[in-house]
């Protein structure tokens, strides 16, 4: 849509913009509200991306004041210092070189992170002193490859500790084997390729989809190379006299008892309501799997989870079945730097179904992998994800750069160290974000453990009809189209706020981050919401007359 319509408030326009994703529909949205926000004395507010407006600042002072030791390292040999050639660094004496620097630069907040992190991996995780420095010099650096290419042995330690915290994995002691990636949305491309690599998944499939959800998950399966058959398990169903509680009700849970279904794609906490399954969805989870569906591949998008004191993920409470993505973008306010990683069990029903493929297929698959080691039928799945993501043949080059991998490592120990201080002002920042946006509007926010807040989906149908009545809402679904709230939003108010049925939510509702903006600005954009709202209201009064 490269031309806005002098009118953009006209229903055909408005019906060619929803075919749509909301993440593209935002940028027409933002153009109106900045043009309104130029011509009226209305503040240019965006809350239609999830983008944080924070960053943890202390792991990245750790990642700068690591660098400067990599650097003296790296000029203990000079090949040619008028252009600055040197050495790659050397193993030996390293940790004692950087037990002096940190001594040396004491007062640096960096290098007191640093002393903190070395002391938790030389002493509670009894790491190698010289091999630990070494692999974040060296991987700071970046002068190789990732090796091995699925992730780095630190790397892999500090993100397994601190996934078990943030997971809920509590005492469970499950080695997870990872593999780092660019995002979560590198994660969700390479789990799809290799599921259709390897057989998993066929053309005409049944995948199900937890809805609302991330609307790549609705767009992928769709694409011709996937072609998927799509089983939308819903939570759209609104309980409690009326109101949403976005759990699913257990018949939408039972259409994964169909074995069928061959995989399941979850986003946990749900994006964009941003709650977590009740404590009786879970087993009724473990219910299905146990009893019905055994072999279900489960896909859980969990980067949301700490955002839940805790939080359980399905990769504890199913790990046999579950591959989980973890993305660092939004506790570390990090979506630049491209962060995450996925885990799947040594034991997990992906091999097992491997194993069972017909002698066919495992004769293609041996062939496609024989590169990559004599036994190609014993290569693990998440090592044919990795392999995958490099179209096989550049396999020896895969993995997140390592100075990546170094900052992923520093901010996962951070967080897991000062996880009792950390976790609860960030879910008191968003939380006061989300009751000052629901202040403002007139509806109610009922207390719920199992909300997150990262976002919030409101439902523009249920408060229309019980401020104004039935006949408001006949009228409103008769004579607009959903996305005219978010047109005139910001169009009128210059409030950009995503339409919530491009994420297969209800279709008159909205959805709002809590992330990107300060409380000050939620109070203004639920004035501006219950504005239009009360607009539409004016305009049916009028046509009654």
């Amino acid at each position: 849509m490269a031309t806005i319509p002098q009118n953009p408030e006209n229903r055909s326009y408005e019906k060619a913009l929803s075919e749509m994703s909301p993440f593209e529909v935002k940028d027409t949205l933002i153009k109106l509200a900045e043009k309104n926000a130029q011509r009226s004395t209305a503040t240019f507010l965006n809350a239609g991306r999830g983008n944080p407006n924070w960053l943890l600042s202390f792991p990245r002072e750790a990642f700068f004041t690591l660098g400067e030791f990599a650097m003296s390292e790296a000029n203990r040999t000079v090949y040619d210092a008028p252009i600055g050639i040197v050495a790659s660094p050397s193993q030996d004496g390293i940790a004692k070189r950087f037990e002096d620097f940190l001594s040396a630069n004491a007062d640096k907040i960096g290098a007191k992170v640093l002393r903190h992190f070395y002391s938790h991996f030389t002493g509670d995780l009894k790491a190698n002193a010289d091999e630990l420095v070494f692999e974040m010099v060296d991987g700071i650096l970046g002068d190789h490859y990732p090796t091995p290419p699925r992730i780095l042995k630190y790397p892999e330690i500090a993100v397994r500790e601190y996934l078990r915290w943030a997971m809920g994995g509590g005492d469970d002691n499950t080695v997870f084997d990872l593999f780092a990636t660019e995002g979560s949305t590198a994660g969700m491309c390479y789990v799809f390729d290799t599921l259709k690599q390897n057989f998993l998944m066929k053309k005409g499939d049944k995948l199900a989809l937890l809805t609302p959800c991330f609307t790549p998950y609705l767009e992928i399966p769709r694409l011709d190379q996937f072609d998927l058959d799509i089983v939308y398990v819903s939570a759209n169903k609104v309980e409690r006299n009326g109101y949403h509680d976005w759990q699913y009700a257990p018949e939408e849970i039972d259409k994964l008892r169909d074995p069928s279904v061959k995989a399941v794609c979850i986003t946990n906490p749900s994006n964009p309501p941003s709650y977590t399954f009740s404590e009786e969805t879970l087993k009724q989870l473990v219910d299905v799997v146990k009893n019905d569906n055994p072999d279900l591949m489960i896909i859980t998008d969990d980067v949301y989870g700490t955002f839940i004191d805790g939080f359980k993920s399905l990769m504890y409470v199913l790990p046999y079945n579950t591959c989980c993505l973890y993305s660092f973008s939004k506790y570390f306010g990090a979506t630049g730097w491209r962060l995450a990683t996925m885990a799947v069990a040594p034991d997990n029903v992906f091999d097992a179904r491997i194993a069972k493929l017909s002698d066919e297929e495992k004769a293609i698959l041996n062939k496609r992998y024989e590169s990559l080691t004599l036994d190609p039928g014993a290569l693990k799945f998440i090592d044919r994800l990795v392999a995958d993501s490099r179209l096989v043949g550049l396999n020896h080059t895969a993995g997140l750069s390592t100075p990546q991998q170094i900052q992923m490592m520093l901010f996962a120990t951070f967080a897991y160290l000062h996880r009792e201080e950390l976790q609860p002002k960030l879910i008191n920042m968003i939380h006061s974000r989300l009751e000052a946006l629901w202040s403002t509007t007139g509806f109610t926010l009922f207390p719920d453990p199992y909300r997150a807040g990262y976002y919030s989906e409101i439902d523009l149908m249920v408060w229309a009809k019980k401020f104004y009545g039935d006949e408001f809402t006949d009228y409103l679904n008769n004579n607009y189209e959903p996305l005219d709230f978010v047109i005139r939003l910001a169009n009128e108010t210059s409030v950009v706020l995503l339409n919530g049925d491009g994420f297969d939510g209800p279709k008159w509702s909205v959805r709002a981050s809590l992330a990107n903006l300060d409380k000050d600005a939620y109070l203004k954009i639920g004035t501006a919401i219950r504005k239009i709202l009360d607009e539409y209201h004016t305009l049916f009064l009028q046509s009654k007359k």
